[in-house]
């Protein structure tokens, strides 16, 4: 039961490869949450399930992996940005990619990755941030979801949502914390205008070329990092004029450099590092959380 340990910006993941474990069609909840419990397990904010058969790639890359991502509650994330180059670097350590550019498809849709710099450095293009209620999802009519109201507790918040293959809602506010994240970010996640529970992101104008955030993951909750939130995040700075087209994006973990396109396609750099890789043993598995 090999297992290979990498984190981007802080934002840790495992990942499994399913050629390691014959005997499972794919982790079960009980295994992915003890597995992922900082005490009970190896630790992470989530486990990497692949490589998977996938679809052919698209012009201008070799090949292409299928990925699926889950979240330390057992649930599953469509994307992952930070998923996506950790993958990649564990692709190219493992020589499974024969070249250094390659799509990863995942159930919010195909990362394209670049690896440089031997697989410490990664670009990846995201896709579009899309703002359409019906796509993200938020309940009510057909819009765009844009300066909105929301309550939670014992306060109010203007709010846009967006999607890059999974849902965020980003908070644009003069001073942000971890403590704001804490408090507010578990009640929005779950709030019932999103159908799909939702990432939320507290967001600080520092100046044209400079964002601040502070995260919290639906189903991870508040990380140091995370790739689709900084993406996202960009995304709406750019859309309510806050930025121009590139950013760089600052979370408690580290800096992401961010590219937006006029169609507001994602294209995101940063960096992942190898932590570790070993084997699980069974005993693991017999301690419920």
């Amino acid at each position: 039961m090999r297992f290979y340990k990498y984190h981007a910006l802080g934002n840790d993941y495992i990942v499994l490869d399913p050629s390691d474990f014959p005997d499972w069609k794919e982790p079960s909840a009980a295994q992915i949450r003890v597995i992922c419990h900082r005490n009970f397990g190896i630790g992470s904010d989530g486990i990497l399930w692949g490589p998977l058969p996938s679809g052919p790639p698209a012009k201008g890359a070799a090949q292409s992996f299928g990925l699926r991502i889950f979240n330390p509650d057992a649930s599953e994330a469509e994307k992952s940005g930070n998923g996506a180059r950790i993958f990649a670097r564990f692709l190219w350590d493992r020589k499974f990619a024969k070249a250094s550019v390659f799509d990863i498809e995942t159930p919010g849709g195909a990362v394209r990755a670049d690896v440089r710099e031997d697989g410490r450095l990664i670009v990846t293009d995201m896709g579009r941030v899309s703002f359409s209620s019906d796509k993200i999802p938020v309940k009510g009519p057909s819009r765009e979801v844009v300066n909105e109201k929301i309550e939670v507790g014992d306060r109010a918040f203007t709010f846009c949502a967006a999607t890059i293959g999974n849902p965020h809602c980003v908070i644009v506010l003069p001073e942000i914390s971890p403590e704001l994240a804490r408090k507010y970010g578990p009640l929005i996640e779950v709030n019932p205008l999103f159908p799909n529970r939702t990432n939320v992101q507290f967001l600080r104008v520092i100046d044209r070329a400079n964002i601040q955030i502070e995260i919290w993951e639906r189903g991870a909750g508040n990380t140091l990092a995370s790739g689709t939130s900084a993406s996202a995040s960009a995304g709406v700075a750019r859309l309510l004029g806050l930025t121009g087209p590139e950013v760089t994006v600052h979370m408690p973990g580290g800096s992401l450099g961010i590219q937006i396109g006029d169609d507001y396609s994602i294209r995101m750099t940063g960096t992942v590092n190898r932590v570790a890789e070993g084997s699980m043993h069974s005993e693991l598995f017999e301690v419920k959380v």
